[in-house]
């Protein structure tokens, strides 16, 4: 799945290194050497006029110190370089670097749209030791933005229930899934989404699996639940599909394990299917 990779350590302070693995975004896609992927050095940050007192720390990857950062304007790129936008890459970055790239890329959103404070206006500071900027003026402190998720795989004897989404990129069947409301707890979304986006009701959850998902800055927290009762009743602004799969239907083809879903589906997916 999409992870930060195992020998991944945190940093919250700059460190001087003269080759870092600098991830830098633009609109929420990433610069990298068109060729092979490769991330720009030294000498390429300089060329475009990165300021490196802006760029974020990330960590180390294994010995390699990881920073990020972002163009405030769409930089004019020497030949052989473009931005590329996470999903167009799953299938083709290395996976250590993929994973980290997406973590990169929502501490370099946080950074960008913390410069200021939301409560009173007046410009940030990095708190020391800390991932989180914090107000010279108010003290109000702001932390990366992590939005919570359910994902539910409803199991109905043999059967499991997919959907497709109206809002998937993918437009592929998968389990239900939806953003938590303030004050709920993960369970109580499950069993309000699950009602809203298809009119049923489960029992039995059992957490399987979470995974960071960086579009833009999600939690998916991924479970599975058996039915309870109720028939199938589409909400149309959320769902254009939903409906059984059992041993004797057709499955969706199975895609790489990029998500937590589709691991989700794969280990409830029948014997050749």
């Amino acid at each position: 799945m999409l992870q930060t990779p195992a020998s991944f350590t945190p940093l919250f302070a700059p460190r001087p290194d003269p080759a870092p693995l600098s991830f830098l975004f633009h609109g929420g896609r990433l610069l990298v050497r068109e060729h092979d992927l490769a991330l720009p050095d030294a000498a390429m940050l300089e060329r475009l006029d990165v300021d490196r007192t802006r760029l974020q720390p990330l960590g180390l990857y294994g010995e390699r110190y990881c920073e990020t950062g972002w163009f405030d304007s769409e930089p004019a790129l020497p030949p052989g370089y473009a931005l590329r936008g996470l999903r167009s890459l799953f299938a083709d970055m290395d996976e250590g670097l993929l994973g980290l790239a997406a973590r990169a890329a929502q501490v370099a959103e946080w950074a960008r749209t913390h410069r200021f404070c939301g409560a009173c206006g007046s410009g940030t500071i990095l708190a020391a030791g800390e991932r989180c900027y914090k107000c010279v003026q108010c003290g109000h402190m702001a932390y990366p933005r992590i939005s919570p998720a359910m994902m539910v795989l409803i199991r109905k004897g043999d059967s499991v229930l997919l959907a497709m989404h109206l809002a998937s990129p993918t437009k592929r069947f998968v389990p239900l899934a939806g953003f938590l409301e303030a004050g709920e707890s993960v369970e109580e979304a499950i069993h309000r989404e699950v009602f809203e986006e298809v009119g049923l009701r489960v029992q039995n959850l059992r957490y399987f699996a979470s995974q960071s998902w960086p579009f833009p800055h999600s939690l998916m927290l991924a479970f599975t639940a058996d039915y309870l009762d109720g028939e199938i009743r589409l909400d149309t602004n959320e769902i254009a599909e939903a409906r059984w799969f059992g041993p004797d239907d057709e499955w969706p083809e199975r895609v790489p394990h990029i998500s937590v879903s589709s691991v989700l589906v794969d280990a409830h997916r029948p014997p050749g299917r």
